[in-house]
C-alpha cells in the first residue's frame, strides 16, 4: 500500500526503471500546477519498450491499491501518459521526447532526487 507521495514517485521510478527506462527525471510542480504536483518523465528506445515501462508502472500502481485517473497514447506507443493525479507520467519514444522536450518547457521547476533501484 501506497503511504505517501514520496512512495508513489519512487513506485513509478522503480517501475520505469526495472525496464530499462532511461533519463528518468521528477519534475516539482507544486508551486506551478493546480493539476498535478509532480512530472515522471523517461525515456525509451523503441515503441515496444515504451509500452513495456508503462504496464511495469500500471501492474506496480494497480497491486499499491493506488488509483489511475486515465491513460493516453499506449496504442502508438510514442507517448504514453498516466495520470496517476498527483503524479503524471510521461513515458516517451527516445525521438518523440526530444520533438517535446518537457524538461525545457518546465525548465524553471526544481527536479527532484528520486533513486532507482
Amino acid at each position: 500500500m501506497i503511504d505517501t507521495l514520496n512512495d508513489l514517485k519512487q513506485l513509478v521510478v522503480k517501475a520505469a526503471a526495472e525496464k530499462k527506462a532511461f533519463d528518468i527525471l521528477v519534475l516539482d510542480l507544486r508551486e506551478r500546477s493546480d493539476l498535478t504536483d509532480f512530472f515522471v518523465i523517461c525515456s525509451a528506445n523503441s515503441r515496444m519498450q515504451v509500452q513495456a515501462i508503462t504496464d511495469s508502472i500500471l501492474d506496480q500502481v494497480y497491486e499499491s491499491s493506488y488509483k489511475l485517473f486515465s491513460t493516453e497514447g499506449y496504442n502508438s506507443g510514442n507517448w504514453v501518459v498516466l495520470d496517476l493525479f498527483d503524479v503524471v507520467v510521461h513515458v516517451f519514444h527516445k525521438d518523440v521526447r526530444s520533438q517535446y522536450d518537457l524538461e525545457r518547457l518546465w525548465g524553471d521547476v526544481p527536479l527532484v532526487e528520486v533513486p532507482h533501484q
